[in-house]
């Protein structure tokens, strides 16, 4: 790749582009199959999309019987698709999001071939592929890659008509794919934020000028027609969900319009209740991890930034000013997910490209990808070779996570230390970006096959069943998503926003009905109740972190019930089909 990326022959380039794409998609598609979803997002998604399998219900998104009204129902949708097509909730519930991140990839390679040339259009692409935050998020079943792919595609759309047009078929698309993200989730408008810079450099003397002549400027009648487009694509979905929950019988779908309309999007950013962070958050405990090892080359990148904003250049103004923007706006909200920096990695690396080829040549710059890598390789070797001696502190983290990951660190350490000993400090970037494929291969297979056991419920949901026989109903209060999507019996839950305390309460009115009837619960919560007979429950182990009851009728009898402190909901994700089976996690 190295050698490619010097040559500028076209048939070196598509060679190079092809090695480029294909090592993408094996980086971030390896693994699938090989695990099932983990919390804490993943079984919630796969859960919507089961049921909408299951159920035909499309347009409202359910999760254990009940409508789920955090979150449009795009990326359900998708992962609703891929699970179809595979027949298996195990292979298709990351097919998404890998896919997403294999196009977002393609969108900044393109667009920085158009603006920079062949050479830095391949850097890009490596420079994104080491970006820690975007793969992670690739080999992750959530939401924010795909919003990641609708809100690069609207960038590149609006960047092309702006940088290299006017090209006003590709503003609308711009104008589309955010609204695509409007109905993905709700901040599909973060394309925006290119405007302020678009317009004072359009709209300002000489500013107009940029490296390659005029910025394209944004005319009412271009406004209007992309805003336009936007609202329509978010009217395709919005539009008949109002209807149909406005003038529907069902009293629960105006509560779900309500929700995802007005809770989910305006107050969720202004007063938000969970995930409540300072200013800072992003700052000093995100962007250090989310961007690196890009954030290794700042201090040579940002005096090249501020000569290149000196001259005006565009192609540096628009993302780069993106970027501060999307930061502002999420650090100004009171809550905060890591994950809401997803969006930012792409425009970084636009805005970085035109740089790569200098900042590759900077000794310095290989040397802190030296050292990065020495301290990153080093504690996996120590802590591995530790752990694999016992070392108390260890022992105890493996035990509560159910994970001994020792020999993988020590091996993924060794390779740290054998491309250190090859490559030398000269070549510190190549080597640190050859120790990240390795790390995230390992991860994807190595990692998976250790974990998997302990972050997904699947054994101990097959155990249950084995106790209480495949065809006893088995209520969950206070659930857990990855419980109820492995659950291979009839289950019922209590409401996701009911009181774990009238959960329980409801639980034992259901209880007492049939002595054939069970109840899965943790164990800190059902150790409150005194009157369950704890002689005859099931201590099941421990998941995620929690020890967990399984516990009979025939244990609550002494218990006091109240068939009205909460509504029951069956999952039907836990019913047997139309052909007698049970579904296919």
């Amino acid at each position: 790749m190295r050698r490619f990326l010097t040559d500028p022959s076209q048939a070196r380039y598509r060679r190079a582009w092809l090695l480029l794409l294909l090592f993408t998609v094996v980086l971030l598609g390896i693994g699938i199959g090989l695990r099932d979803p983990w919390p804490a997002d993943e079984p919630r998604f796969a859960l919507n999309a089961l049921e909408m399998l299951r159920t035909g219900q499309f347009w409202f998104p359910h999760r254990g019987g009940e409508l789920y009204p955090d979150k449009p129902p795009v990326f359900m949708w998708a992962s609703a698709l891929s699970i179809w097509l595979t027949g298996s909730v195990r292979w298709g519930f990351l097919i998404p999001t890998t896919l997403a991140g294999v196009g977002t990839l393609l969108l900044v390679v393109d667009l920085c071939r158009r603006l920079h040339g062949r050479r830095v259009a391949l850097l890009s692409g490596l420079a994104l592929l080491t970006a820690f935050q975007f793969v992670l998020q690739a080999k992750t079943a959530q939401i924010d890659m795909m919003l990641t792919f609708f809100t690069t595609l609207a960038s590149y759309g609006l960047l092309r008509h702006a940088l290299l047009g006017p090209d006003r078929c590709w503003w609308l698309i711009g104008w589309a794919a955010m609204g695509l993200g409007i109905i993905t989730k709700g901040v599909g408008i973060l394309p925006l934020t290119l405007l302020p810079a678009w317009l004072w450099m359009g709209y300002l003397g000489d500013f107009r000028k940029n490296a390659r002549g005029k910025i394209t400027r944004i005319t009412l009648k271009d406004a209007i027609r992309g805003i336009g487009v936007m609202l329509l694509c978010v009217a395709a979905w919005a539009v008949p969900m109002v209807l149909m929950a406005t003038w529907g019988d069902d009293p629960s779908l105006a509560a779900y319009r309500d929700n995802i309309l007005f809770k989910q999007t305006g107050q969720r950013y202004a007063d938000s209740w969970a995930h409540l962070e300072p200013w800072y958050y992003y700052l000093v405990k995100v962007l250090p991890w989310a961007w690196m090892p890009l954030i290794l080359a700042f201090p040579w990148a940002i005096p090249a930034w501020w000569r290149r904003l000196r001259r005006s250049d565009a192609r540096i103004w628009l993302p780069l000013s993106s970027v501060v923007l999307i930061v502002t706006f999420f650090s100004l909200s009171p809550g905060k997910r890591g994950v809401y920096m997803l969006p930012t990695v792409p425009l970084l690396v636009l805005a970085m490209a035109p740089l790569l080829p200098g900042l590759i040549a900077r000794k310095r710059l290989h040397w802190l990808g030296f050292g990065l890598l020495a301290l990153l390789g080093g504690l996996l070797l120590i802590a591995g070779i530790l752990g694999l001696a016992g070392l108390p502190a260890l022992t105890k983290i493996a035990e509560r996570h159910a994970v001994s990951p020792w020999a993988w660190w020590i091996v993924i350490g060794a390779v740290a230390v054998g491309l250190l000993v090859v490559m030398r400090p000269r070549r510190g970037l190549w080597a640190l970006g050859s120790w990240l494929a390795v790390f995230w291969i390992s991860w994807s297979t190595w990692g998976y096959a250790l974990q998997d056991h302990a972050r997904s419920p699947r054994d101990m949901m097959a155990e249950v069943e084995s106790i209480t026989g495949a065809g006893a109903w088995l209520a969950l209060p206070d659930y857990d998503e990855e419980f109820l999507l492995q659950s291979r019996q009839p289950s019922i839950q209590f409401g996701d926003k009911t009181p774990a305390q009238d959960q329980f309460l409801r639980a034992f009115a259901w209880l007492q009905q049939d002595d054939s009837r069970w109840m899965f619960a943790m164990k800190r919560q059902a150790e409150d109740y005194a009157c369950i007979d704890q002689t005859l429950i099931h201590d099941m182990g421990i998941q995620n972190g929690d020890a967990w009851w399984l516990v009979p009728a025939t244990a609550v009898g002494e218990c006091r019930g109240d068939e009205a402190a909460a509504p029951i909901f069956v999952a039907p994700t836990t019913l047997p089909d139309e052909t007698g089976s049970a579904p296919r996690v």
